[in-house]
């Protein structure tokens, strides 16, 4: 397995598009069905992944994100950690990608910011999550689905408590730069994740090519400002397939896989290095986007 560090800066790289709706047509729709299928019917997950690892992403994630002890309750999965670990690497395995990201959604507790003991509780949580996978193989851990500059903080000192494996960090954002809570900035993330160890600082919109142009620019400014090198991740939220429309609007820019094109390029045009489609994205998301890029190496900006 090649070391993604040492990509980084380097090559344009495409991350798989979430199984979710795959596994959704085959009758798997929540989170704790998603659970259970990974550890006793590991062939389902598997086929799910199937013509994605064709799409030809450098970048593949695992099937399920929910590792932290809370989220492992809320699956009917506690207890069960260290075997939903080793069963999704197993499940990456057997596709021989190139690189494995290792996701992590958040927590879902309440945080307080102003408490310590909140604070802790919410560190830990990622921490905990993070010693599922000590000693195993990956290349990455992918922080993603944040929607707070707080809980993503938390989620930081929690993974740098325990490991120096590469973090590439996600939260949500509006194409205003207004993150989907509405508490708090992408350039008030970008903060974050610099001052708590973030290798790559990533975003992920609903938002047109331009307006995520923008969100890119944004970063690289406060990135410029603390002196900071991170790579720079976007992704595109496919809000609904439709192969009707006659053009993207600015509530479903992304409603053909063929609308990935000119996106790749205007986002690889503002310096972002990996890029990934979510949402309602299928398999032909993830291949345009890798024969766009296809060889590519990250654009300088001036």
């Amino acid at each position: 397995m090649a070391d993604l560090a040492l990509r980084f800066g380097k090559d344009m790289l495409v991350v798989s598009s979430p199984i979710q709706e795959a596994l959704r047509r085959a009758g798997i729709e929540s989170a704790r069905d998603q659970a259970l299928a990974l550890l006793v019917e590991p062939e389902t997950i598997e086929e799910a992944y199937r013509m994605e690892a064709v799409a030809g992403p450098q970048c593949m994630v695992t099937p399920v994100a929910d590792f932290t002890p809370a989220r492992l309750v809320a699956v009917g999965a506690e207890g069960k950690g260290e075997a939903l670990a080793e069963a999704a690497l197993a499940v990456m395995a057997e596709f021989k990608p190139q690189h494995t990201l290792v996701e992590i959604a958040p927590c879902g507790l309440p945080l307080d910011p102003d408490s310590k003991a909140s604070l802790v509780e919410n560190r830990d949580q990622y921490a905990r999550a993070a010693q599922l996978f000590d000693g195993r193989a990956f290349d990455a851990f992918f922080l993603n689905g944040f929607t707070t500059a707080d809980d993503l903080k938390c989620a930081l000192m929690g993974l740098r408590k325990v490991t120096d494996a590469p973090i590439i960090a996600s939260v949500d954002v509006q194409g205003d730069g207004v993150l989907t809570s509405g508490r708090g900035t992408w350039r008030e993330a970008v903060e974050v994740m610099v001052e708590y160890g973030a290798a790559v600082a990533g975003f992920s919109t609903l938002a047109a090519p331009s307006q995520a142009r923008s969100l890119a620019d944004t970063a690289r400014e406060a990135l410029e400002a603390r002196g900071a090198d991170l790579c720079l991740a976007a992704t595109l939220q496919v809000f609904q397939r439709d192969a009707k429309q006659q053009g993207p609007t600015a509530e479903n820019p992304y409603y053909s896989p063929d609308t990935m094109m000119p996106a790749a390029l205007e986002l690889r045009a503002a310096g972002v290095q990996f890029l990934r489609a979510a949402g309602q994205a299928t398999p032909a998301y993830t291949g345009v986007l890798a024969a766009t890029v296809a060889g590519l190496d990250v654009a300088p900006v001036l």
